[in-house]
């Protein structure tokens, strides 16, 4: 055990060394956990928190599992997926409280609501949104058909040439991409809100490390909110500087778009998290998706998802006092 006297005195206790894989390259949608590194959140609860950036060609989720690693940037269908292949990785807070997977479509081809989009000739989405929420669509809007979809291989050329098209998208990316490239933005339909609503950028970590060390999963929990408080309402660029070092092609406008999304959409503030705070996780939401994904023959009905997450860590309004 590390030896120390409190702050007030001047020495502070040895801090507990972490850190949290990402699921991709820096960017705002991280925002929070970087804000908690360049404020000193994290040493305030007392940890050293290194951020493993993600990408193309990066394994942090297989990093978590072989514990070289402490925390991942998870998801509940990842959770569900390790729970039916017995290994035990357990979601502890959702920071996203809506996905912000959207579908895209161009502004003048008449599609004003989410339904519209099945009288759409094409729409191009990568191989998961294939078999998750298409599947999803065709079980809740009777008129997705099969035959609409088509590869995404994340370029829009084919969308932006195709007016009968609609592409799949991040909420905070895609759009500003298109509007880039095309000269017009196109029409952005979330797909939580048509009510597809996973959870999304989740702290994801072990039993072995719950069970070991669970002040330490508190705390990182706690700091981690408060950093997205304050990357979202205070002083943020110190973060995005960060941001941008790790991700050199990150640009501001990006970066601000992507913000000004989050909150325009309730990504992170909606639902349970507007009263209990940011990162709750609740047995009601989880099992609604869990349920969803059962009628749609992605899980089977009986697998324990309950074994997947986690909600004594959250929902204690934790760094509320910050939002201004």
């Amino acid at each position: 055990m590390a030896l120390g006297l409190s702050a007030g005195t001047g020495t502070a206790w040895a801090l507990d060394e972490v850190s949290y894989g990402t699921n991709w390259l820096a960017q705002a949608e991280h925002g929070g956990f970087y804000q908690a590194v360049a404020d000193g959140t994290y040493e305030k609860h007392g940890l050293k928190v290194t951020i493993i950036q993600g990408g193309p060609n990066a394994a942090n989720r297989s990093l978590l599992i072989a514990g070289k690693v402490d925390f991942y940037m998870g998801g509940p269908l990842g959770d569900m997926d390790a729970v039916k292949q017995g290994i035990p990785l357990v979601s502890v807070a959702s920071i996203f409280q809506k996905d912000p997977q959207v579908l895209l479509a161009h502004p003048d081809a008449g599609v004003d609501k989410f339904a519209d989009l099945a009288k759409l000739d094409t729409i191009f989405m990568g191989k998961e949104g294939y078999v998750t929420y298409f599947e999803w669509m065709k079980k809740n809007f009777p008129d997705f058909k099969e035959e609409q979809y088509k590869p995404y291989t994340f370029n829009p050329a084919p969308f932006i040439a195709d007016k009968k098209s609609a592409q799949q998208g991040y909420l905070t990316s895609e759009p500003y991409e298109i509007e880039k490239q095309a000269g017009w933005a196109p029409k952005v339909f979330l797909l939580a809100d048509a009510g597809y609503n996973p959870y999304s950028t989740m702290i994801t970590t072990t039993q072995t490390m719950l069970d070991s060390k669970p002040d330490v999963v508190q705390r990182f929990v706690d700091a981690t909110i408060e950093g997205w408080y304050s990357y979202l309402y205070g002083d943020n660029k110190a973060a995005n500087d960060l941001i941008k070092k790790d991700n050199p092609e990150m640009t501001d406008g990006q970066i601000a778009f992507s913000i000004a999304k989050m909150k325009e959409y309730g990504i992170i503030e909606s639902g349970d998290a507007m009263d209990k705070g940011i990162g709750c996780i609740t047995d009601a939401r989880y099992k609604t998706f869990f349920d969803e994904m059962v009628k749609i023959g992605v899980e089977p009905a009986d697998l324990d998802y309950k074994k997947a997450y986690s909600t004594k860590f959250v929902c204690k309004g934790v760094g509320m006092n910050l939002k201004k």
